[in-house]
């Protein structure tokens, strides 16, 4: 049937798949309902009358002669005799308003419409198909009343339209040509009517810009844009999908308007970004290749979304830095740092996660790694001791075999304290190098005078390991102790093999040997069970108490 221009309309055209099953039913199929008329002075019939059914509230753009505009109607005689409409071929009647595509009426009516506005035109026979009609459609002298619903509008003059209407406050870096991204969008024609949306889908959309990965207004609109910012693009069909449609959902002569939010951004040629550095005012060492590293970290996508934290574990990340162990951005990132140091370190997904991500986080994606480092070591680290005080008189030095008496605060490299002797109120009492201690305090008593004060920094191979001590101290932590020896009582002089304490019996040996055999055998030394036996005395075959070495005030060396 013939569409109200001076040529026959579109053939029927496919419906719009995407669209709500309703919304297609009452577009395809049939015209809305009419709504009632207000009273109106009697049509004298000498000119186009247009009463303005429905208007939207919001009309940023009127159609001028001069438009390409998309309208559905639904034509009629007076008598209510429909004569043709748009709904029943499934598809818009697309014209340009003001050039002569159009009967007359309809040319003059169309002006000044907004989107989704709805007119009921009343075209009187000489704007119309005058004295001749169609034949077997209009008969001549006919008056036409159309109810018109206007779709899309726009200007073969017109630009990418971009209105902002979020923009982060803090915005370092903005969308170039050539830059990957990744956005979320939902996707409506210029009625409002929604034909795609990535949020649907639950997967952004990720692509090149300004390299023709997209439609040419996308590849605009996208420019200049910050992460986290949200824009409106308005692009009409010349810059997107033409006279032709995309096929599918998106008809011919179509405008479309992307609800965009940018959710992150890189370029190929990125590396690292440093960023945030907090770097304690003492910093003695910094971390290089082959160092083992303990710290916590926060990672989260370039939009802020968390997607893993150390915290939440209670438990430091551990690891070598420089061989492979992590990704190769936070290899790069975590050389040259203090213990004590936060930093925020920025990774593009080509030295990250890569075009498939991981778990939580998705393809392409950059990551924002905001970390803490508690602690870090070499494997070829020895213990490192830093003398603090030191007496005058400092002749009597600690060596294998003294009995010492100790304070000492033991803490993590980042300060946390783990034990304190001050705290419980006695002194910490080992006979040096008996393997009472680990094998870092053993080094790190060595050589010292009575008084002394001294920091023991001790690595965890001479430490507590890579399993540490549950509940107490982490693994693979490298220690602090705040050290002051307070007593000293040198072990046994050379030559001599053990300290008797107490008065001395002259009948010492046939005191011990209970079965008078001649010789003394372990289960024959009667001592307190809290004392633990240690020093063989290989020439009489006794294991003596570590309880011996303490000299008191009566103590004799046997030889």
């Amino acid at each position: 049937m013939a569409g109200p221009a001076a040529r026959r309309g579109p053939g029927c055209g496919s419906l719009l798949l995407l669209l709500p099953a309703l919304l297609v039913s009452w577009a395809a199929c049939q015209a809305p309902p009419v709504p009632a008329a207000a009273a109106e002075p009697p049509w004298d019939g000498a000119d186009v009358r247009v009463e303005r059914r429905f208007v939207p509230e919001r009309c940023p753009r009127a159609v001028r002669r001069g438009d390409f505009v998309r309208y559905h109607y639904l034509g009629a005689f007076p008598d209510g005799t429909r004569f043709d409409s748009s709904y029943d071929r499934g598809s818009t009647f697309n014209v340009f308003v003001g050039k002569g595509q159009l009967i007359a009426g309809m040319d003059k009516a169309l002006v000044g419409m907004c989107v989704n506005e709805r007119r009921f035109v009343k075209i009187p026979p000489k704007l119309a198909y005058g004295n001749e009609g169609v034949s077997g459609v209009i008969p001549p002298n006919a008056v036409l009343h159309f109810d018109v619903l206007l779709i899309d509008l726009w200007n073969s003059e017109d630009e990418v339209q971009v209105q902002t209407y979020f923009k982060p406050e803090k915005c370092t870096r903005t969308v170039q040509v050539s830059d990957f991204v990744r956005y979320h969008y939902n996707g409506t024609f210029l009625d409002g009517t929604l034909f795609d949306s990535s949020h649907n889908r639950m997967r952004t959309y990720d692509t090149y810009v300004g390299i023709g990965w997209l439609i040419p207004g996308m590849d605009q609109g996208l420019l200049g844009m910050c992460v986290g910012e949200k824009r409106i693009i308005t692009i009409p069909p010349f810059l997107a999908y033409g006279e032709e449609g995309d096929g599918k959902e998106i008809p011919g002569q179509a405008s479309l308007v992307f609800d965009v939010v940018l959710l992150d951004l890189h370029n190929p040629k990125d590396g690292i970004t440093i960023e945030n550095q907090q770097v304690p005012e003492s910093c003695e060492r910094r971390s290089q290749t082959g160092d083992f590293l303990r710290y916590h970290y926060n990672g989260t996508l370039l939009d802020g979304t968390l997607f893993d934290s150390s915290y939440s574990r209670n438990r430091t990340y551990d690891t070598y830095v420089g061989k492979g162990y992590v990704i190769a951005g936070m290899d790069e990132g975590l050389l040259g740092v203090c213990t004590g140091e936060n930093r925020r370190i920025i990774i593009p997904p080509h030295l990250g996660y890569g075009e498939e991500g991981r778990g939580k986080i998705p393809g392409s994606a950059v990551l924002v790694f905001d970390i803490h480092v508690v602690d870090f070591h070499n494997p070829s680290d020895s213990v490192s001791i830093t003398v603090n005080y030191k007496p005058s008189n400092c002749t009597v030095l600690s060596k294998k075999g003294d009995y010492l008496k100790y304070h000492y605060n033991a803490s993590l490299l980042d300060g946390t304290l783990l034990d304190s002797t001050h705290s419980l109120g006695r002194t910490y009492n080992i006979v040096l190098g008996s393997g009472q201690v680990v094998v870092g305090m053993d080094m790190g008593l060595q050589d010292m005078c009575v008084g002394e004060r001294r920091t023991v920094v001790i690595p965890p191979h001479l430490g507590y390991g890579e399993d540490g001590v549950e509940g107490e101290v982490p693994g693979s932590a490298v220690l602090v102790f705040d050290i002051e020896l307070l007593e000293l009582v040198s072990g046994l002089p050379e030559g001599y093999m053990f300290v008797w304490n107490g008065e001395v019996s002259p009948n010492l040996f046939e005191e011990i040997d209970q079965n008078h055999d001649g010789e003394v055998l372990l289960e024959e030394t009667q001592v307190e069970p809290v004392l633990r036996c240690e020093l063989l005395v290989s020439a009489c075959r006794i294991i003596l108490p570590l309880s011996m070495y303490v000299v008191l005030s009566h103590s004799t060396y046997l030889p």
